[in-house]
């Protein structure tokens, strides 16, 4: 009771504990970002071999968020628990591996980073209430989202369809909008992108984006409402444009390469997040 008492009647406590709870969080969405879709694509192959009456693999060891340790993708040393300090192991190893100095991705302390700074901004956006709760969950999920689908181009369903029945769940509390809301924003969030997402084939024959999109956009109707979901549109059509034309311009993409769009939804929904009520104003002007 102490610390709880303690966080509720001071701000700043309450932000540095955010943040480095962020810190450990983002160490763990680092193994979430590069095992969930490793562990995705081993049932994809086991199901297929099922299909097709193959016979099973037995000599590979099964993949899990836990299991095996962590190692070294270029040595296979063992990770320990002194080389994975959120940020400050990266620093002090200078950014290579403690065995072999191969270079470690910058994803990994950028992650981190990430999402210390995102759960700190929920600390100071929503003090120590229900709301922050729930804002830290969104965050660490639209975070570990955008790496995803940045490293793979998946929204994997095992994170946008529970993050979406959150949303829903936490209407009946009114915790950011109510029931009737959320779930008209949920629908109308999966069938907006939907129906563009069949147009756009219609007239082109190509497919524009993923439906792993469709029920992120439905996830954050969920937790803010219809109302929210033009200015997410929005929000995310505007960072994805100026993102795609710089990468034309700069590291020479050509116009039909494929460009994840669920990063710029997830930055839309964490903007809608902060300073929804803000922008909602700009959007919808009384």
């Amino acid at each position: 009771m102490a610390l709880t008492d303690a966080l509720a009647s001071s701000p700043t406590l309450l932000i540095i504990v955010a943040a480095l709870l962020g810190l450990l969080i983002g160490s763990f969405l680092n193994v979430v970002a590069i095992r969930l879709p490793q562990m995705m694509e081993a049932t994809w192959k086991r199901d297929s071999r099922s299909m097709l009456d193959l016979p099973e693999v037995t000599d590979q060891p099964k993949l899990s968020l836990m299991s095996p340790p962590s190692t070294c993708p270029s040595c296979g040393g063992r990770i320990r628990a002194w080389h994975n300090l959120p940020v400050i192991s990266w620093l002090l190893l200078r950014g290579r591996c403690a065995y072999c100095k191969a270079a470690i991705s910058p994803q990994y302390p950028l992650v981190e980073l990430a999402c210390g700074v995102m759960s700190a901004v929920c600390a100071w956006r929503f003090g120590w209430s229900p709301q922050l709760a729930a804002a830290l969950v969104m965050s660490w999920s639209l975070l570990v989202l955008t790496v995803i689908d940045l490293r793979t181009q998946l929204l994997p369903d095992d994170i946008t369809l529970p993050l979406m029945w959150l949303g829903l769940l936490l209407s009946v509390f009114e915790i950011f909008v109510g029931a009737h809301t959320s779930i008209v924003g949920a629908v109308l969030g999966y069938l907006s992108l939907w129906s563009i997402y069949h147009v756009f084939k219609l007239l082109t024959g190509k497919e524009g984006m993923g439906y792993g999109d469709f029920k992120l956009l439905a996830a954050l109707g969920a937790w803010f409402g219809a109302e929210r979901l033009p200015m997410i549109i929005l929000l995310s059509s505007l960072v994805g444009a100026v993102i795609g034309i710089g990468l034309m311009l700069f590291r020479g993409r050509d116009r039909s390469s494929a460009i994840a769009f669920g990063p710029y939804l997830a930055g839309a929904g964490w903007i809608t997040l902060i300073w929804g009520q803000s922008l909602g104003q700009l959007f919808l002007p009384h």
